[in-house]
């Protein structure tokens, strides 16, 4: 007698994910197999938080007082096969233009060039969402045809009637982009958004 198959989808132990490797430049980077998914955000975003929050190992992903303190491409094994990606934080760091335009060369070469890159969370500020910096980093990936799904971090620090607004004037702004680009409101200091994030990212690593 056969037993029925099982079509759920695999889901990922975020909680089991480790340090792997940090990388200055793309050939450094661990072999372009399987899949991964990259963090990318102003540097005082809070991704270092939210990738903290995720894995609930808060020593995994370093956080600083200092923003920019991320200048490498760092490498979290989630298992055999997938993996995450912290990327320099951009736009606010007090660093030297000439490190600006190396990360900045660094990010859109990853972007454009990295096959086992299933997707990008960009994370901003609820309180000053799609800055600059951010348009260009959406740009980036819109180029390379990346989905990317937006965190709207920090978002226990504001109301939540402003919060929704702020979310609905992104959703609107994101529109042109079709389906390429989601978002969300999401806080690693109170777990808002947590459930949606794992979701975001079983479906992109395991589909």
């Amino acid at each position: 007698m056969n037993t029925p198959q099982d079509d759920s989808p695999r889901l990922l132990n975020f909680r089991a994910t480790s340090f792997l490797i940090s990388a200055a430049k793309i050939s450094q980077c661990p072999d372009d197999s399987g899949g991964e998914v990259a963090f990318a955000g102003r540097s005082n975003a809070g991704k270092s938080s939210a990738i903290n929050c995720l894995t609930g190992n808060k020593k995994l992903a370093r956080t600083s007082k200092t923003p920019g303190r991320t200048q490498l491409l760092n490498f979290f094994s989630l298992s055999e096969d997938c993996r995450l990606v912290d990327l320099p934080g951009y736009g606010f760091a007090k660093v030297p233009e000439k490190i600006k335009r190396d990360w900045n060369r660094l990010m859109e070469n990853y972007l454009k060039y990295r096959q086992s890159l299933r997707g990008l969370i960009l994370l901003m500020d609820c309180r000053h969402p799609l800055q600059p910096f951010d348009q260009q980093m959406l740009a980036w990936a819109m180029a390379a045809q990346m989905p990317t799904h937006i965190l709207l971090t920090k978002s226990d620090k504001m109301k939540k009637g402003p919060a929704k607004a702020n979310l609905l004037a992104v959703s609107s702004e994101i529109e042109v982009y079709g389906g390429l680009v989601s978002v969300q409101l999401f806080s690693a200091e109170k777990n808002i958004g947590l459930s949606e994030l794992t979701e975001t990212l079983n479906f992109w690593l395991t589909t």
